[in-house]
């Protein structure tokens, strides 16, 4: 087997993201040792109520950030306008950067066919820069890594694809996190601005009790065999090795879905 640094890098387009998705999970691996940095495409600018974008944009940052420290991790942004993240040489190159930086052994990021199109353009961008992060005709401030790190894909708000279907083949693992939920809901405490932006622009009257409610929902999907779970997919195609480095280092917690 390959040596994959103890390091998970999650990379998702706005804040809140990650601590939606997979931060149950990263409280885990965080328990095991492994070092947490959290990136963000967007400041999340428009996910403002009753604040202009540029207010909304510094409120949000110290929000992450403040989520972030929940776990001792570090949160970076590269700054893309929210609502306008689109594919470019730029930004593939800030990426591979950051991924030459921080080294992990794991990255996380949407699935590629989420309800959200800046989420559906992170997934496409963080795909190729940790492809691009092992070649040398890459030219960044930080060297090529060994090897290209592990790709995890987390899910999507409301378990559908862009026009309400379903999304996805079958996870190929779902993780308890019944052990690491207060952790999470800490996490997504942090992002208060989002209490009055889900209210507007998804409906819902709890923000926070409505992602642990999707936790629930995936525990059932995963058997009732946890009281809260987070799924993944793993990318196995060209390029990625094909270790289940997170499904080894988690293995206690662990539900695979029944054939």
């Amino acid at each position: 087997m390959f040596h994959f640094p103890k390091r998970v890098l999650a990379i998702h387009a706005h804040p809140d993201d990650t601590e939606s998705f997979c931060s149950g999970t990263l409280a885990l691996l965080k328990q095991k040792g492994y070092e947490i940095s959290i990136a963000t495409m967007t400041a999340g600018g428009m996910g403002g109520i009753n604040s202009t974008e540029c207010q909304t944009i510094i409120t949000r940052k110290r929000e992450a950030a403040a989520a972030a420290e929940v776990l001792g991790a570090d949160y970076y942004c590269f700054d893309q306008r929210d609502g306008f993240v689109f594919d470019s040489e730029a930004l593939r190159n800030s990426v591979a950067e950051l991924i030459r930086d921080i080294a992990p052994g794991i990255i996380m990021t949407h699935l590629p066919t989420d309800y959200h199109s800046d989420h559906r353009v992170t997934a496409s961008v963080t795909e190729i820069a940790a492809m691009l992060s092992t070649l040398p005709n890459l030219i960044t401030k930080a060297s090529p890594l060994e090897i290209t790190p592990l790709l995890y894909h987390t899910t999507p708000l409301s378990l559908t694809n862009p026009v309400g279907g379903i999304p996805y083949p079958t996870p190929t693992f779902y993780v308890d996190i019944t052990s690491s939920i207060d952790a999470k809901m800490e996490m997504l405490s942090k992002h208060e601005t989002q209490i009055d932006l889900m209210r507007v622009m998804h409906k819902m009257d709890n923000f926070f009790e409505e992602m642990k409610k999707n936790n629930v929902e995936l525990a059932q999907m995963a058997g009732g065999k946890a009281g809260y779970a987070e799924a993944f997919w793993q990318h196995l195609g060209g390029g990625f090795q094909k270790e289940g480095l997170l499904q080894q280092e988690l293995k206690d917690y662990i539900i695979y879905p029944k054939n």
